[in-house]
């Protein structure tokens, strides 16, 4: 490697190729992610997705970016949940912007249906092609890891926040305890690569996905580069015993 590294899985690789091998893994498994993704995790990724709404909490008139979100099934709970509260309260519609690096992810999105609040779009997570503080919210779910500098996009998610807005991360951690970290590890290395063979015909990219989440930093070092990027109250939930955590902060 000549230039700066990044990971791309457990390998190092240069980081300018991380983008395009990245974009191969969710070519290859766009069409079946969601279905993977409930058999990966006996549909508890739901239970994750429904938790991260409710702390979201969206509300009419708002705009949200929905960051890495190409299915669209984080942004349809997010304008399901806004729509109810205008219909008890008023206001105008919220607007939810899907920005995702892959269009193959954003054309298998696009396929499911949406709700009138989505517009879909490809957009890098590490120049966003938006201007500063023109949103409420950002949330990026199962995303942050596959970029090529994580760091980067945490400071671009604080750029285009508004005072006050909320930073939302959903994302695979590490479990909290030396028996559940165990357990997981003999599930994610043995059974989930199998799956995507069986499932999506695709065993390296699944392989790929089970490895980034390995590399991906702790819960606090996490917490410790939110607070970098320039957010406050940065802070995290675990879910499922640190499977996956919820990070959070504000831009004050």
């Amino acid at each position: 490697m000549t230039g700066p590294s990044s990971t791309f899985g457990f390998r190092d690789v240069d980081a300018s190729e991380k983008a395009g091998l990245v974009r191969g893994v969710f070519d290859s498994v766009a069409s079946r992610y969601d279905l993977m993704n409930d058999l990966m995790s006996a549909g508890v990724h739901r239970l994750w997705k429904d938790a991260t709404a409710a702390r979201l909490n969206p509300q009419p008139g708002e705009v949200i970016i929905d960051c890495a979100g190409g299915t669209g099934d984080m942004a349809r709970r997010f304008a399901k949940m806004a729509r109810a509260a205008q219909l008890r309260r008023g206001g105008p519609d919220a607007q939810i912007m899907i920005m995702d690096y892959n269009a193959e992810m954003i054309a298998a999105g696009r396929a499911k249906g949406g709700e009138p609040e989505i517009t879909w779009n490809v957009g890098d997570a590490q120049r966003l092609p938006l201007p500063d503080a023109c949103a409420d919210a950002y949330v990026i779910s199962f995303g942050i890891r596959n970029v090529t500098d994580v760091q980067a996009a945490l400071v671009e998610a604080r750029r285009v926040l508004k005072p006050g807005g909320r930073f939302l991360c959903l994302e695979f951690s590490h479990p909290a305890t030396e028996m559940l970290r165990k357990a997981y590890d003999a599930y994610s290395f043995k059974v989930i690569p199998q799956i995507g063979e069986w499932v999506a015909k695709d065993r390296d990219s699944y392989q790929y996905l089970v490895e980034s989440i390995r590399r991906f930093p702790d819960q606090q070092t996490f917490v410790s580069m939110i607070e970098k990027a320039g957010f406050s109250r940065a802070g995290y939930t675990n879910f499922t015993g640190g499977v996956a955590a919820l990070h959070h902060g504000r831009a004050l």
